[in-house]
Order: C-alpha cells, then sequence, then structure tokens
C-alpha cells in the first residue's frame, strides 16, 4: 500500500477509534456488569425465597422477571452510551408491553389470581378443595392453572381466576376433622350398651384423636331402629380412614 493510501487510512480509522472506541468499550462494560449484577440478584433470590418456603413456580418466575428487567436497564443504558435516544426506545417497548397486556387479559388474569395462591396459600397440593361445583384432591397449583381429582378419580382443570373469583371450602384447611357416623340399633338393644361398645372401638382406633372426645348418643328414633350418631375427630389426611 502507498504511503499516501496508508496515511489516509489511518486518518479515517483513528477518529473513528477515538470516537466510539471508548463507547463500545464502556458499552461492553455496562453489558458485563449487568449480568454479573443479575446473576447475583437471582442467586440472592432464590436463597430467600428458599427460607420463606415459596413456592418453586413463583419463585422461579420472579427470579427470571428481576433478571429480566435489570438486563432490559443494562440493554438501554449500553445503547445510551452510543448516544440513542432511549426515550423512544422506551415508549416503543411500553406500548408493546400495553397491546399484548390488553390481548391477553384473560391470560393475565389468571396469572395474577396464581401469583395470589402461590402467595397466600388459601390452599395447598394435597388438600381436600370444594370449588364451583367440584370436590377432589388438589394435584397442582400453576400459575395459570389449578389441577384437582376428584374423589372418581376425573382430572377437574379450573382456571386460577375462576377459582379465586368463587367460593373455595378448604376441607383440610384446619388440619383436623370431624366425622359424622350412624349407627343404628334395634328398638330391643341397650343404648348405654351401645353407646360404650362404640366409645370403646373410638378409643381403640389409632387414627381417632384422644385429646379430643368422642360424641356417641342417640338422635333419632327411626322406624325400624333407633339411630345413634357417632362424632369422632381425626387429622384431616386420616379422615378416609376413619370414615
Amino acid at each position: 500500500m502507498e504511503p499516501e493510501a496508508l496515511q489516509r487510512t489511518v486518518d479515517v480509522i483513528v477518529p473513528w477509534v477515538t470516537q466510539y472506541g471508548l463507547q463500545v468499550i464502556g458499552a461492553v462494560l455496562i453489558l458485563i456488569a449487568g449480568k454479573i449484577a443479575s446473576n447475583i440478584v437471582g442467586s440472592t433470590l432464590r436463597k430467600t425465597f428458599k427460607r420463606g418456603r415459596m413456592d418453586p413456580s413463583l419463585q422461579g418466575f420472579l427470579v427470571r422477571l428481576a433478571q429480566t428487567a435489570i438486563l432490559a436497564f443494562e440493554v438501554v443504558a449500553a445503547l445510551a452510551k452510543f448516544g440513542i435516544q432511549t426515550t423512544s426506545f422506551v415508549a416503543i417497548l411500553g406500548a408493546a408491553g400495553f397491546a399484548v397486556g390488553f390481548a391477553l387479559q384473560g391470560s393475565l388474569s389468571n396469572f395474577a389470581a396464581g401469583v395470589l395462591l402461590l402467595v397466600f396459600r388459601p390452599v395447598e397440593v394435597g388438600d381436600m378443595v370444594e370449588t364451583n361445583g367440584y370436590l377432589g384432591i388438589v394435584k397442582e397449583i400453576g400459575l395459570f392453572v389449578t389441577t384437582m381429582n376428584t374423589l372418581d378419580n376425573q382430572r377437574i382443570i379450573i382456571p386460577n381466576a375462576t377459582l379465586t373469583s368463587g367460593v373455595i371450602n378448604n376441607v383440610n384447611g384446619n388440619g383436623t376433622r370431624r366425622v359424622d357416623l350412624t349407627a343404628g340399633i334395634s328398638y330391643g338393644d341397650d343404648t348405654v350398651k351401645a353407646r360404650n361398645i362404640l366409645m370403646k372401638i373410638l378409643q381403640e382406633h389409632p387414627c381417632v384423636l384422644k385429646d379430643t372426645v368422642p360424641h356417641v348418643g342417640v338422635f333419632e328414633m327411626a322406624d325400624s331402629s333407633v339411630n345413634l350418631t357417632v362424632r369422632p375427630w381425626c387429622k384431616a389426611e386420616d379422615y378416609w380412614t376413619v370414615w
């Protein structure tokens, strides 16, 4: 290359490097710092959420949301290093987010309801729940839908917004349940003896709570029998064993 041509090339490159080189380096450093900050925040949030026993589905979403927000901020800051007007860029992103949110408002309402379910825990996996005309065991609480199995093993999938907008009867919510049973004896039988036998059976049953006295007593004189009500208490998970 001729010296004159080389000089012209140098004259073009040097000002460009001088003008943009530091900007490129600054932008790269911003992105690297953003990635490091994102990892630190993600790790800190995971540890915090684990101590708080937050649902894993919600943990992952909140961590990703925080990391994405940090990286988006860093990208905007990096673009600003090149003199790009980031105000318009942010406005476009905001408008796009609004349009997407409007189009997905049904899904977003289910998502918001899912977050409430996972944070406030009115029901948990394994609970027996009666809601929207269904009675069953909760198998999974997702960010958009909750899945439960009915007592005859039907799989029911309920949108979270539908679940939270109605009445939820958490059968297991208090930890213990009373089992209501009926025992019939003939009119010629001794009711006191029958009561004592039933009380003995309840006292010896391993799943009946011993710190709560069961109730056994006559409640109905039916056409062909004397009916006794039998009401022991047990842990919620032992209900069907006692029943």
